[in-house]
């Protein structure tokens, strides 16, 4: 694993959005993209979630994340943090 990747998620969520979130850190995981999330405060109104994956996989990643939070309307939730 070489390339973090790192998501920036609000904290204050409704079940429907919680839900999401794991469902999309899931998703991360059972694909092979990464084995561990890390989740770190970053202030009162975000975490910060990182996580590597390897270097080839790292645009796939980003457009598989870009695409989930698209389909599930979290643009307001979580953004790709860079």
């Amino acid at each position: 694993m070489e390339k973090a990747i790192k998501l920036k998620v609000r904290k204050e969520l409704d079940g429907q959005q919680q839900f999401n979130i794991i469902k999309l850190k899931g998703s991360l995981i059972s694909r092979g993209y990464t084995e561990i999330i890390h989740i770190l405060d970053q202030d009162d109104d975000f975490h910060i979630n990182s996580f590597e994956t390897l270097h080839e996989n790292t645009n796939e990643v980003q457009e598989f994340i870009t695409a989930f939070i698209n389909k599930e309307n979290l643009a307001d939730t979580i953004t790709l943090f860079k």
